[in-house]
């Protein structure tokens, strides 16, 4: 599958069902090669931006917001060749989405309170990156960095 195709078929879906293949997406795009708690880290950093409304009032809002996510960091050409990681990917979203829907105070967090990531062993640590992140879990690392 393309990445244009995707962002193109979540663009024209009703809303219910877009959000999903967004976040599924940027999962894969972000974390394939990573655990099933990165994953859902991942998935929770995107959550989360969506629950602040500063990205957007939909989660393909926010995950297509300029240079913030993997959808718009990559090639429109990328092809997402990895069916298996597609897959895993899939229940991660579901779950993740699920879970998030519980109320505030019930939500199981990966990453609490972490709204950026960086993948910090390809890139050099941004200069929103400040003091200790609330998490390394694979290559990422997670910060709180807006106040909520």
């Amino acid at each position: 599958m393309k990445l244009a195709w995707i962002l193109w078929l979540a663009s024209v879906l009703p809303q219910p069902a877009a959000d999903p293949l967004c976040l599924a997406t940027t999962i894969y795009l972000e974390a394939r090669d990573q655990s099933e708690l990165g994953q859902r880290a991942v998935a929770e950093v995107a959550l989360r931006r969506l629950d602040s409304g500063r990205w957007g009032d939909e989660l393909c809002e926010v995950v297509t917001a300029p240079k913030q996510f993997a959808p718009t960091l990559t090639s429109p050409h990328y092809r997402l060749k990895n069916l298996d990681a597609w897959n895993d990917v899939l229940m991660i979203t579901w779950q993740s989405l699920r879970q998030w829907s519980a109320p505030r105070e019930g939500r199981p967090q990966v990453v609490p309170g972490a709204d950026h990531f960086f993948a910090h062993k390809l890139v050099a640590k941004p200069a929103w990156a400040v003091g200790e992140p609330v998490a390394l879990i694979g290559g990422h690392a997670f910060y709180r960095v807006q106040k909520l």
